[in-house]
């Protein structure tokens, strides 16, 4: 997982999922000083050179409903269709307890 701050936006968070997909949470500022978001995947294509990009943009009078349904969607999969699997097995970014370097797999 990546922060930073660039000049075309406010904020932005990277995070890689896997060898050929990464999540962007971009922040951006219209010209009135109001804030949005843009979701984007990013896919490299399998048959050609380059990536396939998706985008959501969300606007601040939907972060609520949206976090709301994301949250109850993720929950419902978790604990009702995949009780038992262990979604913390694909947290090779965060350090594990005991670690003293930092896990980069």
């Amino acid at each position: 997982m990546e922060n930073r701050e660039n000049n075309s936006g406010v904020y932005s968070h990277k995070i890689r999922a896997g060898k050929r997909r990464t999540y962007f949470f971009d922040v951006r500022t219209t010209k009135f000083d109001d804030y949005y978001v843009i979701i984007t995947e990013s896919k490299k294509r399998f048959d050609q050179e380059g990536y396939e990009k998706h985008k959501i943009f969300l606007y601040k009078e939907d972060f609520n409903k949206f976090l709301k349904g994301l949250t109850q969607v993720i929950d419902h999969v978790k604990t009702e269709l995949m009780p038992n699997f262990d979604f913390d097995a694909f947290n090779h970014d965060q350090e594990f307890e005991g670690d003293d370097q930092e896990n980069n797999g």
